[in-house]
């Protein structure tokens, strides 16, 4: 027997109809016409004012001494300078200020008590501005005496960024044989035009459970 005959193509042939084609070109080329008029009465996307650099914001910012800010061992070097003196001196706060940017921190880091365990203890940073880290510490430099230097600096740089792995030691005395602390400062810099400033300082201190690597102290041949 023959299959029935189909009634599909005379569908397609109702549906190409130029009878109902008609209306729905006409509704699509109203909708076209109309689209213009709606995009130009969308309101405007609001704009974002640029944000405001931390250098640029604070224009009576103490200025540096040049040979502080010139190059990325400078700056260090000055970091450590300005924080050490002897008992009862005063630091100069100022020249504290004037190494970093307005808006840097001074991050140290801190085991939190009762980890339950000491090869791997819970940790916790603490940012500091730099207000925040002179209140903190000027009484205890200046009761106490501390002095603070570099003893290996690993630096890195590309473009106007910069990381020194500084690692320090610290005591109370100039002439103490031995440091009473030490540890690893990771210091941030930004290089502007013929100076650099410190944006962050993160610090941890050598501990028992985790002494200095070999490769972070003098007279270890640098990494390749």
């Amino acid at each position: 027997m023959s299959p029935a005959p189909s009634a599909q193509p005379r569908l397609s042939a109702c549906l190409l109809c130029p009878s109902l084609l008609g209306p729905a070109l006409l509704t699509l080329a109203l909708l076209c016409a109309a689209l213009p008029s709606f995009a130009q009465t969308r309101p405007p996307l609001p704009t974002t004012p640029p944000l405001a650099g931390s250098i640029t914001s604070h224009p009576n910012w103490p200025q540096p001494r040049p040979a502080d800010v010139t190059s990325p061992l400078a700056i260090v070097n000055a970091v450590y300078d300005v924080i050490s003196g002897p008992q009862g001196q005063p630091r100069d706060w100022d020249r504290m200020r004037s190494l970093f940017l307005p808006d840097a921190r001074l991050i140290p880091t801190r085991i939190v008590p009762g980890s339950p365990s000491s090869s791997r203890p819970n940790t916790d940073a603490v940012p500091l501005t730099i207000d925040g880290y002179i209140a903190r510490s000027s009484a205890r430099m200046a009761s106490d005496g501390f002095f603070e230097r570099g003893i290996l600096n690993q630096i890195e740089q590309f473009g106007n960024i910069v990381h020194v792995w500084s690692t320090y030691e610290s005591r109370h005395h100039l002439a103490d044989p031995t440091p009473f602390a030490r540890g690893i400062n990771s210091f941030q810099l930004l290089k502007d035009g013929e100076r650099y400033w410190v944006v962050n300082i993160l610090w941890d201190a050598e501990t028992p459970e985790s002494p200095i690597p070999a490769r972070y102290l003098p007279g270890t041949p640098p990494a390749r």
